[in-house]
């Protein structure tokens, strides 16, 4: 059981199909998609057309999907949480008030999983910051382990090698070793970095 917050949305779309073709548990893996977005009426009716795509492509590995706006039907049982949905950074909204909603989702989210999620449940938080919502998400689900929950930044590892390989004229194959430390993903670390095996500081 996967509960997918945030579903209706354009990560979301590109995700589920992956998740019920096998691409992240496995081709052997059956699945059942428990999917969770915001209870307006433009989000509900993008919920609603992506469930009936999913069911349009016959996955094999798909026993079940559905969207709700009810936390305790997403997360009833879930073995796993992708937590795709934040509040996003938008022009004109200081960083407190952002901190301030952020806090209320995962705290709401944090309580959800912690009393309808299965015990063992493992939590991949992809919202910006990912590591700040995780920790509070964390936190207010004292009954799962810690090392459970999980902050996503491979977005911005991915910005900072396709900047390198652009810069360097080459694949982002051929870039190496590039390490995002922390929450914010501001300042990747290239130190250690290598293109076609050559540091990126002697080039």
């Amino acid at each position: 059981r996967v509960a997918v917050t945030g579903a209706a949305g354009q990560i979301g779309y590109s995700l589920l199909p992956m998740i019920a073709a096998g691409e992240m548990f496995g081709e052997d893996q059956r699945v059942v998609l428990q999917c969770l977005d915001l209870n307006r009426p433009q989000v509900v009716e993008a919920g609603r057309a992506i469930e009936m795509e999913l069911q349009d492509g016959n996955f094999p590995l798909l026993q079940g999907a559905f969207f709700t706006v009810d936390e305790v039907k997403a997360f009833e049982g879930a073995d796993y949480a992708i937590l795709i949905g934040a509040f996003p950074q938008t022009e004109g909204v200081d960083r407190a008030e952002i901190s301030e909603k952020n806090t209320m989702i995962f705290r709401t989210l944090g309580h959800a999983i912690d009393k309808h999620a299965g015990r063992d449940c493992k939590v991949l938080v992809v919202g910006h910051p990912s590591c700040s919502n995780a920790w509070l998400c964390a936190y207010n689900a004292p009954s799962l382990p810690k090392e459970n929950f999980f902050g996503l930044t491979r977005l911005d590892q991915n910005r900072a090698v396709g900047q390198l390989a652009q810069r360097a004229r080459v694949s982002v194959d051929d870039v190496r070793n590039v390490i995002v430390w922390g929450c914010a993903g501001k300042l990747p670390d290239v130190q250690h970095a290598t293109v076609k095996g050559r540091p990126v500081e002697s080039m």
